[in-house]
């Protein structure tokens, strides 16, 4: 399956990726397609993946679709037997699907936080499990988690999400423990800010501190030595190195891609 000839460093390769509708899920999507990847592309919005498809057909990838919300179980089972019925096989995974909202702890309800954490961790860890053990019979395979520089400190307004990448910072490493001596190598990307539909969301931080949105993108952009906020294909472009062969001795690490936010 696949189409190996077409040239690239991902070439032959099929790649499972979620979240992949919107922001750096798309921009992974179309930089995988550029490098030779045939793609399985899920999210909950079917018009907006429609989007992606294109861009990654444009590429000469071929794309197939399939919606699922993944802190549904059964229906991430579902999408695992869809993606191998139309592959035959997963090589790389990217676990991109995930939600924000912002919120003081006090004022947090369990439903949203319960939510969050739903989708950013158990999410991933369905996708993981059940493609891991595919990827543990053939011997071979990567998965690339993205998580977010919330997963390495602290940060106000934000305590699911911030709880929910730590987690999966964490299982990220558990996975590569587990999965190393069978050929699998398991990373996430940490990003920073990037200009996408999420950064957006910010203003809700503006509602909770009482001051303009444009006073929080200000003090956002003051903590970042670089002084501009990341595009989407940044973090694609490290996407493309882990589902790469040229990672192929590199497990188990969070890198952090931020602007030199966090220096650490």
């Amino acid at each position: 399956m696949g189409a190996p000839n077409r040239a690239g460093r991902l070439s032959g390769r099929v790649a499972l990726i979620t979240g992949a509708s919107r922001g750096i899920g798309r921009a992974i999507a179309v930089r995988y397609a550029a490098e030779g990847a045939d793609l399985f592309l899920t999210a909950t919005r079917r018009s907006t993946l429609d989007e992606t498809r294109a861009l990654a057909e444009h590429q000469g990838a071929r794309a197939v679709l399939h919606t699922a919300d993944v802190s549904d179980r059964a229906a991430v089972t579902a999408m695992i037997d869809a993606a191998l019925s139309a592959f035959g096989r997963i090589d790389v995974l990217v676990n991109n699907a995930g939600i924000y909202k912002a919120a003081r702890l006090v004022d947090y309800t369990p439903e949203d936080f319960d939510r969050i954490m739903q989708v950013n961790l158990y999410g991933a860890f369905h996708v993981m499990q059940l493609v891991l053990r595919h990827m543990l019979a053939r011997g071979r395979g990567k998965i690339v988690n993205i998580a977010s520089t919330a997963g390495k400190w602290a940060s106000m307004n934000q305590s699911a999400y911030n709880a929910s990448k730590h987690a999966l910072v964490g299982l990220t490493r558990c996975a590569a423990l587990e999965a190393g001596p069978h050929g699998i190598q398991v990373n996430a990307i940490c990003p920073g800010f990037v200009e996408t539909d999420m950064l957006e969301e910010f203003r809700a931080h503006a509602g909770i501190l009482g001051v303009p949105f444009e006073k929080v993108k200000a003090g956002a952009l003051g903590r970042v030595p670089l002084r501009r906020f990341l595009q989407p294909g940044e973090i694609a472009e490290l996407a493309v190195y882990l589902g790469a062969p040229e990672s192929d001795g590199m497990t188990g690490q969070s890198i952090l891609l931020d602007g030199g936010m966090l220096v650490v």
